[in-house]
């Protein structure tokens, strides 16, 4: 019996092992393409995004042009709530507008593990709670200072921010306006720049200014030899500001006066009646989902007479370290937990946009972290 068989001659009819098919060079590239975003979009839910700083509600902490990365795992990520969408687009369709994402199927509100919890001072990435048209992960993004958590009691009192019993420490950056009178005459603008004077200016003739200023900035302009008063321009306690929460007369407060006012906690019972109900109604009705109504000077929920009234969310008072131009908490109220995207870590790129193309870049703020003061 010979050790190697001769081959038969081939019919025409292929009956051993086919030689494996090669890819089509479009297919491999929509597979890479595919598999690129499915990876891009769970590390951009689960783990780290990349933000943009729109506003200078956040100056001179975080500036307008500042580039971001904000972990989710700091509070644990947050599950997608409307889970059909373009990808990489927030809420509305690049270039052709109009929704980025369809409503439906959509599910509840569910937060994994994460790293630890929202502490004062930290720096958030949240859903802009007042957007009612939209799912609640599709709101638009706002980053504020998380200056109160649940169950602080919280007051500004001549723009100083006190939570439960002590003073709180401003941080370094932050920015109040000032009212700054000069001997009539005016301020050099390449001075102004050198010290990032971006807001404000003349109000009268007589050389009366305001000025947006940091601590340092304030100590400095003090010093001018052409300054004659520097104090904080403040509104005083007692003006009633229909434009701040909770918009009620019995709360006449303004932007620098506000509280004290008790921040709702998860299981926490809070005694309700039709005073503090402007204060309160809003995260009852609305963030929890609750019929509320008032009777006979009595509140009513779902159809109950009622005294108190237990959340079953945490909720936050956050506020712009640019206190005097931020639009935050002092006009919409308490951020409900699960409106809450993520923790703002580090600045990886930062463009000035008003300067010429050479110092374009910020390169001192590159890869700063970004602090809790």
């Amino acid at each position: 019996m010979p050790l190697f068989a001769t081959p038969k001659q081939s019919n025409g009819t292929n009956t051993g092992p086919q030689a494996p098919r090669t890819k089509s060079k479009t297919k491999e590239w929509l597979e890479a393409v595919v598999f690129a975003v499915v990876v891009a979009t769970l590390i951009r839910t689960f783990v780290v995004e990349a933000y943009t700083i729109p506003t200078p509600s956040m100056e001179k902490s975080l500036m307008v042009g500042d580039f971001l990365f904000v972990s989710k795992l700091s509070y644990g990520p947050r599950l997608p709530m409307t889970w059909l969408s373009f990808p990489f687009a927030h809420n509305t369709m690049p270039f052709v507008g109009g929704p980025s994402y369809l409503e439906k199927p959509s599910t509840g509100y569910h937060r994994l593990w994460g790293l630890g919890r929202i502490r004062n001072n930290d720096v958030v990435v949240f859903n802009y709670p007042m957007d009612d048209a939209r799912p609640v992960d599709k709101r638009d993004n706002y980053i504020k200072r998380c200056v109160g958590i649940p169950g602080d009691t919280l007051r500004l009192v001549d723009r100083r921010l006190r939570i439960n019993s002590r003073w709180v420490e401003e941080p370094r950056n932050s920015q109040h306006r000032y009212h700054v009178k000069t001997d009539g005459s005016g301020f050099n603008p390449l001075v102004l720049r050198k010290m990032d004077v971006s807001e404000g200016g003349q109000v009268t003739a007589e050389g009366d200014f305001i000025f947006s200023l940091t601590p340092s900035n304030a100590i400095k302009m003090k010093d001018f030899a052409n300054v004659r008063l520097l104090e904080p321009y403040t509104a005083p306690a007692g003006m009633y500001t229909e434009e701040i929460f909770p918009h009620a007369s019995q709360f006449p407060w303004n932007i620098d006066q506000v509280g004290p006012i008790v921040i709702p906690a998860q299981g926490m019972v809070m005694p309700l009646d039709t005073h503090n109900l402007p204060v309160y109604r809003r995260a009852i009705e609305v963030y929890e989902g609750n019929r509320v109504e008032v009777r006979n000077g009595r509140v009513w929920i779902n159809g109950q007479s009622v005294t108190s009234y237990t959340f079953r969310m945490n909720y936050y008072w956050m506020m712009g370290d640019n206190r005097h131009n931020s639009l935050d908490s002092r006009y919409w109220g308490f951020v409900p937990e699960d409106h809450v995207v993520g923790k703002a870590v580090m600045v990886w790129l930062s463009i000035d946009y008003s300067a010429d193309w050479l110092n374009k870049v910020r390169w001192n703020r590159l890869f700063r972290s970004v602090a809790s003061r």
